[in-house]
């Protein structure tokens, strides 16, 4: 095949030097590359749906029996949770959410009932009837340690505090290159 086949058979896509993106249906998920060790991480793990084409994005890039050294969660809504607790009791890694996610990871609290009439468009129509429980994960997920916005695994990378989809949100960001991925 040529290089133009190959990439077509691809369901992911570079975004930055060591990231790669997958869109699965109407959710995305990334994997970020630690250049230092090349160890890597996943944020997000996508819609239920979304479990082989992750798997097999990861392979494809790192190796079939490849395992990040963490899962990353920008927020815990299903559609960034789907695959979430598949994926980490296989790998058997840590999952890392802001602190105040940590109820609805847990089980402990539903997200607040969504307004169907903000925003408008077809996702906002039907969002009434999107789960109000996360993933519960609550053997593995623990909030991003210390002080600073480190991020575990990635060391050139931050997370910022961007609530307002839901109160723990975060963002990822990388400096050197100016890449956000949120």
């Amino acid at each position: 095949m040529e290089q133009n086949e190959i990439q077509k058979d691809k369901s992911y896509f570079q975004v930055a030097e060591g990231v790669w993106g997958l869109t699965d249906i109407f959710t995305n998920v990334y994997v970020i590359r630690n250049d230092a060790d090349n160890s890597w991480v996943l944020i997000d793990a996508g819609l239920k749906t979304g479990y082989g084409k992750i798997r097999k994005m990861v392979g494809d890039l790192f190796g079939e029996n490849a395992r990040p050294s963490a899962i990353l969660l920008t927020h815990g809504h299903f559609d960034h949770t789907g695959s979430l607790k598949k994926l980490a009791e296989e790998w058997d890694v840590p999952v890392y959410a802001h602190y105040l996610e940590l109820p609805y990871l847990q089980g402990k609290s539903a997200y607040p009932p969504p307004d169907p009439s903000a925003g408008g468009g077809l996702m906002t129509y039907f969002s009434e009837f999107y789960p109000k429980h996360s993933a519960d994960v609550i053997d593995r997920v623990e909030a991003f340690p210390g002080i600073g916005h480190d991020v575990p695994g990635l060391p050139e990378w931050k997370y910022m505090h961007t609530p307002g989809h839901s109160p723990g949100h975060v963002s990822f960001w990388r400096e050197k290159d100016k890449v956000l991925i949120a």
